[in-house]
């Protein structure tokens, strides 16, 4: 952190002209000019006081914000984290076992993490989408159908719920924040990110307050299959609507999902 330089935007909006060129030029050499330039306007912007987040204008990114934040917790990711125990006890493991099981989901859920942040600029946000929700859909896909047919296979269940998690982590545990933060221009910049995070908790205490129920109820193999469900039309959404924010300025990304 301490090599870490300062977001040129701080540096503008403090006066600091030649400090913020300096960091842009080892961003994007070529691009300093404009990029300030477009610094500047955007943040003249945001200095407006009255900014709606439900304006007509900014429709797009708060749409594809509350979308991304929904099937993040469609997936079942928190149900799963949260009841793991429960649901390799229903596959025939022992406490002991289940208990163990769900300590290497949260050392897996924290490895991929940090391989999806290591690697989301390299390829960008919709690729490790694409990618995740491919593993998701066939994880939830074989969980749903080893729970419909009760062939558990001893420790199939946590092997598949092991790899879920790792293409959980590596695709929407590592985008929806970067994601979220960089499809609102700066004038609702805050107000947005708020209502990303606010989808996703809303979401989260629906899903982790009603998964016991179903699973009762429907059984493992129709709650499962629900995620998946959910999960094949994230691909969907991901293909259809979601773009590509990697290498796009927020400057860039206005002119892009904003109506002027």
């Amino acid at each position: 952190l301490l090599r870490v330089p300062e977001s040129p935007r701080w540096l503008l909006l403090h006066g600091q002209l030649d400090a913020g060129r300096e960091v842009l030029r080892v961003i994007s050499p070529s691009t300093v000019d404009d990029d300030v330039a477009a610094i500047l306007v955007s943040q003249a912007a945001a200095a407006q006081q009255g900014e709606s987040l439900w304006a007509a204008q900014y429709r797009t990114p708060v749409l594809l914000a509350i979308a991304f934040a929904f099937f993040n917790q469609v997936s079942g990711i928190n149900a799963i984290i949260y009841y793991a125990p429960r649901i390799f006890e229903m596959t025939g493991l022992g406490q002991g076992a289940a208990l163990l099981s769900s300590a290497g989901i949260g050392l897996i859920n924290f490895i991929f993490t940090l391989l999806g942040v290591n690697v989301i600029d390299r390829y960008g946000r919709r690729t490790l989408m694409l990618v995740g929700s491919v593993g998701l859909i066939l994880t939830l896909g074989l969980v749903a159908r080893a729970f419909y047919s009760q062939q558990f296979g001893g420790v199939l269940v946590p092997v598949l719920l092991f790899l879920y998690i790792a293409f959980f982590a590596f695709s929407q545990g590592a985008v929806i924040w970067v994601f979220i933060s960089e499809i609102f221009p700066n004038a609702v910049r805050a107000k947005g990110q708020a209502l990303g995070s606010s989808t996703h908790w809303v979401m989260a205490t629906v899903i982790a307050f009603t998964f016991p129920y179903f699973a009762e109820k429907l059984g493992g193999g129709n709650t499962f299959a629900f995620f998946c469900a959910m999960m094949v039309l994230q691909l969907g959404f991901v293909l259809r609507f979601m773009p590509e924010t990697k290498g796009t300025s927020l400057e860039g990304m206005e002119k892009t999902l904003v109506m002027h």
